[in-house]
């Protein structure tokens, strides 16, 4: 009986021991069960890949530098046709990432046909549209935003969804519209995924109708219009005198355009980098789901961000309060006129000629003009006086005639500019013929200045005559050079 006691003592002292292997059993299975869970939520949770940001916009709006700027990298080349580039957006609460696909449309419509690699059927329901305005150039705005719009619709009709589907995509965009809440306070944490929606009853609480000309041009996806270059406000008030009341009727413009496809919109400047971390949050927020609570701002009129969903006609009949000169309904480009062109006088460039064919034409001119013919003929008149003066001129007069080139190089001493030295020779030389004769009325001076009156030097001879009597005159005969200027002056 010893045995049996034993053996039951036994199992009595070990039924505690494989209660404790029970238990550890249970705790590693329910481990390995929370291991298993979590792997499995967060592959489910992990970012999407495949998502794609479409772009477009005027050449020069600033599309691509901004892109660029939310990218981390500095932008300063410029691209052609449709270029790509992709934002690496990050999940820091489940230590996640993914890339963003953004492709810009070359502002030219001849590369809009690039369009079918960008966007296709399939990744339709992944894609953001952004459409970007110059704000540098206010007149252009609605004009390009409104071609861009419809460039896009035309694509998507070219895609050929099926008709369910593509009702589809477009109640869920009105859907998203309706369904904008905006919350209160922002959570100063990291951005965090917003829950999925709980399907049930809460889908249709509170659900709004659409208003008057809301997302009457539906296209089934999500769209955001960027406002670029706002900087240039006080440019635009100094410069052509913007008033609040154009900037007022500007967005009250654009906000009309948004409501009809169900846009956002948001005013941005890269240079004093106004509202990048914004536009940056609100396209992971449409894209992604992560938590956004930024509310609606619209106070200063440079950095205005309205959220999808946010707006009515009553919010912008607001604007209209403040029009005194202009009307809500008027027209965007007849109020909003681009200014005139100034025509800025600029030199045109004067392509400076060969040095050589310069000379030639020089040369022909001169020798098509009469090189001093008065003083070539004035030459044989002097010539009799016996003055070596005048056979000294026949040379260069001559060659003169022949060789324009040589007068140019050497100009000829009986040219007007030189009247004065020509009267300081002649006086020098008729001061020597006039001691060596003797006689001031003698035939030879006579003669000089007989021939000096035909060339027409008149004044300057009468200064040699005066100088010659001053010379000449001495005390025994002061009756004689008295007499003698008149004589000749007659």
């Amino acid at each position: 009986m010893a045995p049996v006691q034993e053996k039951k003592l036994l199992g009595a002292a070990g039924a505690p021991d494989t209660l404790e292997n029970t238990i550890e059993d249970e705790e590693g299975q329910n481990l390995w069960s929370s291991i298993l869970s979590e792997v499995s939520t967060r592959s489910l949770s992990k970012l999407p890949s495949g998502k794609n940001i479409l772009v477009f916009g005027e050449d020069g709006s600033g599309k691509t530098t901004i892109m660029a700027k939310l990218q981390g990298a500095e932008h300063n080349k410029n691209g052609r046709g449709l270029e790509f580039l992709y934002l690496i957006v990050h999940d820091e609460d489940r230590d996640d990432q993914t890339r963003c696909n953004v492709w810009i449309l070359d502002g030219d419509l001849y590369h809009k046909g690039l369009l079918k690699f960008a966007a296709s059927a399939e990744s339709l329901t992944d894609t953001l549209a952004v459409f970007v305005a110059d704000m540098s150039r206010p007149w252009t705005i609605m004009e390009s935003i409104q071609k861009w719009a419809s460039v896009l619709r035309e694509h998507i009709d070219k895609l050929k969804i099926v008709p369910e589907e593509m009702r589809r995509l477009e109640q869920e965009l009105v859907k998203h519209f309706q369904e904008y809440v905006e919350l209160e306070e922002a959570s100063q944490g990291s951005p965090q995924r917003r829950a999925p929606p709980v399907s049930g009853t809460e889908d249709e609480e509170v659900v709004l109708p659409l208003g008057e000309n809301v997302l009457t041009h539906n296209l089934g996806i999500p769209v955001l219009v960027v406002c670029t270059k706002c900087d240039a406000v006080s440019v635009l008030e100094k410069e052509h005198d913007y008033r609040e009341e154009h900037f007022d009727f500007i967005q009250s413009h654009i906000r009309r355009f948004c409501l009809q496809y169900g846009a956002a919109l948001i005013y941005t400047s890269v240079k004093e980098e106004k509202n990048l971390d914004l536009l940056y949050k609100y396209i992971v927020h449409k894209m992604y789901g992560f938590q956004f609570t930024t509310p609606a701002l619209v106070v200063e009129k440079d950095a205005v961000f309205i959220p999808s969903g946010w707006d009515n006609e009553k919010k912008i009949a607001i604007l209209h309060e403040n029009f005194t000169t202009v009307k809500p309904e008027d027209a965007f480009e007849d109020f909003i006129v681009k200014p005139p062109v100034r025509k800025l006088v600029h030199d045109k460039e004067v392509a400076a000629e060969d040095e050589q064919v310069f000379l030639m034409k020089q040369q022909s001119l001169l020798a098509k003009q009469p090189a001093t013919p008065t003083r070539a003929n004035d030459s044989p008149a002097r010539a009799p006086t016996g003055s070596p003066r005048p056979s000294s001129r026949s040379g260069p007069a001559n060659v003169a005639s022949v060789s324009p080139m040589t007068a140019v190089k050497k100009p000829d001493p009986n040219l007007k500019g030189a009247a004065a030295n020509e009267g300081v020779l002649a006086n020098f030389f008729n001061s020597l013929l006039s001691k060596k004769t003797g006689s001031p009325g003698s035939p030879s001076a006579g003669g000089v200045q007989s021939s000096a009156k035909k060339a027409g030097q008149k004044p300057v001879l009468t200064d040699v005559q005066a100088e010659l009597d001053r010379m000449t005159r001495k005390p025994d005969s002061m009756s004689a050079n008295d007499t003698s200027p008149t004589e000749n002056e007659d």
